[in-house]
């Protein structure tokens, strides 16, 4: 079957377009959805795509930074201002795959892919979808119903401070493997003790999620060995980790705890 390519000007065009025609597909860098064509999916016989110039813009104002949708992981890892991401932009694939694979996509890629959404979701990020800024959790979980044929337009976050943000990702092949799983946090400390934790986890559910119990679990405890002692003991609380090739649910939640401690005590 052929496949036709439109081409808009802005985003806003092509977000219309896409919701106007239920066998669209939007294209970003296409490492998702040519694979699709590719393997044989019949369900879309178009690609819609924007070249509006705010898609691919990068900023950083005052402490926080917004990256377009179709920002590659390339470009992060080469944008020394967006050094706490850089780690998670370089575990997306290899080379080619990193100047292909977009900011806006990897939010929408299923598990066990999606490794730099697992670490913007720790850093609290929000999008800009549909005309609003809505926080990176409530998308990641509506992603398949209210912004399933939505448009992307960017991601911000503010930037942490230095040492807060750590991000870990476990694969059987090295250096490009798929996630085992993927962990990311943000940890604020005060007199000896963490005073705001953000955790968040891939391959752990269907998409990216935060880790609450584990949050709340090392509120104002030591980032010492007995300090995260609870933190992970509920490490898969409210978690439903994903079966596949790589490993099996029960594996993922046996070496959670594992990667968990490793990450926090770094």
């Amino acid at each position: 079957m052929a496949l036709t390519l439109q081409t808009f000007p802005t985003s806003d065009a092509a977000a219309a377009a896409l919701a106007a025609d239920g066998a669209a597909r939007y294209l970003g860098g296409g490492t998702l959805v040519v694979r699709d064509a590719n393997e044989g999916d019949v369900t879309f016989s178009s690609y819609i795509r924007a070249t509006d110039p705010a898609l691919s813009a990068i900023s950083v104002d005052r402490g926080r930074a917004t990256l377009g949708a179709s920002v590659t992981m390339g470009r992060i890892i080469a944008d020394t201002r967006l050094e706490c991401l850089a780690k998670a932009a370089h575990s997306v694939g290899g080379p080619a795959i990193r100047n292909m694979a977009t900011v806006g996509g990897n939010l929408f890629a299923p598990a066990p892919y999606g490794d730099l959404g697992v670490a913007l979701l720790a850093l609290d990020a929000n999008v800009e979808v549909g005309g609003a800024s809505i926080p990176l959790e409530r998308f990641l979980k509506e992603r398949d119903t209210a912004y399933a044929r939505s448009v992307v337009r960017s991601i911000s976050f503010a930037l942490p401070d230095a040492n807060a943000f750590r991000f870990i990702k476990v694969s059987r092949i090295k250096p490009k493997g798929v996630s085992v799983i993927t962990i990311a946090a943000v940890l604020e400390e005060s007199g000896g003790a963490i005073t705001n934790a953000r955790i968040a986890y891939g391959c752990m559910a269907d998409r990216p999620i935060r880790a609450s119990a584990v949050e709340a679990a090392l509120a104002g405890k030591p980032r010492t060995a007995e300090g995260i002692r609870e933190a992970l003991e509920v490490a898969s609380e409210g978690t439903d980790p994903i079966t596949d090739a790589i490993a099996s649910a029960w594996y993922r939640t046996q070496v959670l705890p594992v990667h968990l401690g490793r990450l926090l005590l770094a």
